[in-house]
């Protein structure tokens, strides 16, 4: 038998019936030639280092026309030295068919691996998956991506390779996201999640997202000043015919609670006698949140509807009363324009609050409590908010330069430092 080579095998005339052109030069390598005209190299070999009590195995390389001779040989002679090795490449081709590919891992994480989410969350991870992670590296074996696929997932999410065209319909924040640094950061941290799910189902060994450095997550944290909550103030005042809507705004600024925590809120929930609020479900589960005056003063103010359970009734498009408010975006946009506060969101309330609370002395644990954070790490945030000696020096110190110009007399209090032992 001669060398197989492409001469050879394009010399090879398909017949009624299938037959094999055998290489003189590699043992077990061949070409089966179709009575189509499709030709398909192979290699046979017995697994397991067996002799002739081992059933042969016919490991298909590939179509001739789609690789050369000399790369069909070369991968037969891999293949064979795999074999030699104790290794056998068609078990693994086979088992590596069974192993569920990234999507198929999403899918599987998605059914099992969330039974402690939100259904807010869920939404968002499944946007995520759709929108960015399946697209991009749905198709790898779980058992193939590494790092490098990872930072190139969250680089081409960061600039937009992923994001869908904006219709004038959909809104920045809805499920099909637009990218960006902050997305290809939260995206990375869902994708850990499900490599975590994995590792603990058996799917692999490792977690490929660990030592993948993220982009710094920039979310806003706009605080308003004394000066723009007495514009704010002066604006709900102004706005006429939004009596739910100023109401709901003026809750948020004086509890630091969460939009869909007060426009979805139920008498139930309202205890006038422990001045709280008990809510029976939030995005960090159930929570209470403590009332001041103020926000009592709100509530004891709205009137209840009879048809409704909710303090805040929705209406339906035919004015039936119809689950609960959710009209607060508009009204807080009329509310900006009136005061003057550019770049506001509703969400920068709670921030305001807990700055207030920080700037007031109140310790993280507490604010933590009142917000209802879940993660100590999300209070921390406000740390540099608190109490700070340099910024009450600097105070007194301007107070005091404040009242000599005004001709009156202050005294400045000097900071001592401990005498040393």
């Amino acid at each position: 038998m001669a060398k197989l080579t492409k001469k050879v095998v394009d010399a090879a005339t398909p017949s009624d019936k299938v037959f094999v052109v055998w290489c003189g030069s590699l043992r077990g390598f061949g070409v089966r030639v179709q009575p189509s005209g499709v030709k398909t190299y192979f290699v046979m070999y017995r697994p397991n280092g067996g002799g002739r009590s081992e059933k042969p195995v016919r490991f298909t390389i590939g179509r001739h026309g789609a690789i050369t001779a000399d790369q069909a040989r070369g991968l037969a002679e891999k293949a064979l030295a795999a074999v030699a090795s104790g290794r056998d490449p068609h078990a693994k081709r086979l088992a590596d068919r069974k192993e569920p590919t990234v999507s198929e891992l999403c899918d599987q994480y998605m059914a099992e691996g969330t039974g402690t989410k939100k259904a807010s969350t869920l939404r968002s991870d499944l946007a995520r998956i759709n929108c960015h992670i399946k697209p991009l590296i749905g198709n790898l074996k779980v058992s193939r991506v590494n790092g490098q696929d990872v930072a190139r997932m969250m680089r081409d999410v960061a600039t937009g390779k992923t994001a869908a065209v904006h219709d004038g319909k959909r809104k920045r924040t809805d499920s099909m996201a637009r990218g960006g640094q902050g997305t290809a950061s939260r995206t990375v941290g869902l994708l850990g999640g499900i490599f975590t799910y994995a590792v603990r189902a058996g799917l692999r060994s490792d977690n490929p997202v660990h030592g993948v450095e993220r982009y710094k997550d920039r979310q806003s944290q706009r605080y308003l000043s004394g000066e723009e909550l007495g514009r704010l103030g002066a604006a709900l005042a102004g706005v006429a015919g939004h009596a739910q809507g100023v109401a709901v705004i003026r809750l948020l600024i004086l509890t630091g609670a969460r939009k869909g925590e007060i426009e979805g809120l139920r008498w139930a929930e309202v205890d006038f006698g422990q001045s709280c609020l008990w809510l029976g479900d939030s995005k960090t589960g159930q929570k209470m949140i403590p009332l001041g005056s103020p926000a009592l003063l709100v509530l004891k103010e709205v009137a209840r509807h009879p048809q409704s359970d909710f303090v805040f009734p929705g209406r339906g498009k035919s004015g039936e009363v119809s689950g609960h408010f959710v009209g607060t975006p508009k009204v807080w946009k009329e509310v900006c324009e009136a005061a003057g506060l550019a770049g506001v969101r509703l969400h920068d309330l709670r921030h305001t609050f807990a700055s207030l609370a920080a700037g007031g002395g109140q310790s993280l644990p507490i604010i933590g409590k009142i917000l209802g954070h879940s993660d100590v790490k999300t209070t921390a945030r406000y740390a540099h908010l608190a109490d700070d000696p340099l910024k009450i020096a600097a105070n007194r110190t301007a107070e005091a330069a404040a009242a000599a110009l005004a001709g009156k007399t202050a005294e400045v209090v000097p900071f001592t430092s401990k005498s040393k032992a």
